[in-house]
C-alpha cells in the first residue's frame, strides 16, 4: 500500500506527472506497486514476462545482456531517483531491445503497470515522449558499454572502474567480489583477478576479501589515459 511519502516520490520523478489530467494521474496511482528486492535477486530473466516501468527508490540495479556461453555485458546502472522504460520495452512498439535485470543491493522499486502505461503512452503523447527520451538516455550507457568492450585495453576499464566506484563511495574501499566486478566490465573474473593481482604488485591497489582498496588514485587515473 503506497502512502503520501511514496506517492510525492513517485510525482516528483515521473517527468510527465504535470501532463497528466486528473483522470491519467488516477491511472498512474492505482497502477503502481512498491516491491523490494534482495542483493542479488533477479528482477528479469530470460523469456520473462515485461516488468513495466521501474522508479528506483533506493538500492541499486543492473541491466545486462548474456550470452549463451552465460558470459554477462553491464550495460547501464540505475540508482535512486532513476526510471527505466527499457524494462517495459515489449509496451513499446519501435523498441525491440531486451534487457536482464537483477539487484546490485537490496533495492526498492515502483513498478507501473505494464497494461497501464502502454495506455497511457497511446493516448498522452507526454507519456510517449517521456518513454523515448529516457529509453535514448540508456541507449547512450549502451554506446558507452560498447565502446569499452570493444576499443578498451581491459587494464583502463578496470582503472576507470575502480575509480568512479571509489568516488560513488567517498571512500578508498571498493566493496565487490572479484565475480562481481567481472559482471560489471565485461570479462572473465580470472581476467579481472589477473590485473588485480597485477595492480596490487604495482602497489596501486591492495586486496582483501571481498574488498579492493584504492592506495595510488594517481596512478589509476595515468593508466586511464
Amino acid at each position: 500500500m503506497l502512502d503520501e511519502s511514496d506517492l510525492a516520490y513517485i510525482r516528483e520523478h515521473l517527468g510527465f506527472w504535470e501532463r497528466l489530467n486528473d483522470g491519467e494521474r488516477r491511472t498512474i496511482e492505482g497502477s503502481i506497486a512498491k516491491a523490494r528486492f534482495p542483493r542479488g535477486a533477479i528482477l528479469r530473466g530470460k523469456d520473462a514476462e515485461c516488468l513495466g516501468v521501474l522508479l528506483v527508490r533506493s538500492g541499486e540495479l543492473r541491466a545486462y545482456i548474456q550470452g549463451d556461453d552465460g558470459r554477462e555485458v553491464t550495460l547501464y546502472r540505475l540508482g535512486a531517483g532513476e526510471v527505466c522504460v527499457l524494462s517495459a520495452s515489449c509496451a513499446l512498439d519501435a523498441i525491440t531491445f531486451d534487457i536482464l535485470i537483477d539487484a546490485l543491493e537490496d533495492t526498492e522499486v515502483y513498478r507501473i503497470n505494464l497494461g497501464a502505461f502502454e495506455r497511457l503512452a497511446r493516448q498522452n503523447v507526454w507519456v510517449e515522449n517521456f518513454s523515448y527520451k529516457s529509453a535514448i538516455e540508456r541507449f547512450s550507457d549502451v554506446i558507452w558499454a560498447v565502446e569499452q568492450l570493444v576499443f578498451m585495453r581491459f587494464d583502463k576499464r578496470l582503472a576507470i572502474f575502480l575509480l568512479d566506484e571509489s568516488i560513488k563511495s567517498k571512500a578508498p574501499e571498493v566493496k565487490a567480489t572479484h565475480e562481481e566486478i567481472a559482471k560489471l566490465v565485461g570479462s572473465a573474473r580470472e581476467v579481472v583477478s589477473r590485473m588485480l593481482k597485477s595492480f596490487e604488485t604495482q602497489g596501486i591497489v591492495s586486496l582483501g576479501r571481498g574488498t579492493i582498496k584504492v592506495i595510488d588514485r594517481e596512478a589509476l587515473k595515468r593508466i586511464t589515459q
